[in-house]
């Protein structure tokens, strides 16, 4: 015959009780502790120019940037620098220009991914070294990265658009300050 011991059994319970209880205490206490308020960090990505020195030359025809600090969801517009008289005057890529009255184009075009940048020559001539040089050469391109933020600038707040993609109208929507722009070669 086996006697069971209640007062053993209660007090076995009371103190597994209390340890439970003691447990949940502290378990409340040391999770909401909190520090020190760290350093303030940015918004969100930053919008930036940067320039690109070109020469276009077989087989190619080609050059390609590596911009730092690029995000995977970020935007890039490219822009042609087509006239220095009075204030620079940049022209969105694409570029379609006509050779041999009208009968050849040929024009700028981009492509990007995270990690580069590929601005090129492509159209209906079958040599592009029998362009013009200038059209080839000392070629000034500026490319500006957007974050990609569904169209919300993130130092504003407020709603972007796209239906002005002048050069000027873009730094100003997105607060870039192109007054020292960095040259990536």
């Amino acid at each position: 015959m086996y006697i069971l011991k209640t007062n053993n059994t209660t007090e076995i319970m009371k103190k597994i009780l209390t340890l439970f209880a003691v447990a949940v205490v502290g378990l409340i206490t040391f999770s909401s502790c909190e520090g020190p308020e760290g350093p303030p960090g940015s918004d969100s990505a930053l919008s930036y120019v940067y320039e690109v020195d070109a020469n276009f030359v077989g087989p190619n025809y080609s050059v390609t940037s590596t911009p730092s600090g690029m995000l995977s969801g970020d935007n890039i517009l490219v822009y042609e620098l087509v006239s220095t008289s009075g204030p620079d005057s940049w022209a969105l890529l694409p570029q379609v220009y006509y050779f041999n009255n009208g009968l050849e184009t040929a024009q700028y075009n981009y492509t990007f991914s995270k990690n580069r940048v590929t601005i090129f020559i492509t159209g209906s001539l079958n040599d592009y070294s029998q362009l013009p040089s200038s059209f080839r050469l000392g070629k000034v391109f500026r490319v500006v990265i957007i974050p990609g933020d569904d169209g919300i600038n993130a130092k504003t707040g407020k709603k972007v658009t796209t239906d002005n993609l002048d050069y000027n109208t873009v730094i100003k929507k997105y607060s870039i300050d192109d007054s020292n722009v960095k040259k990536l070669n």
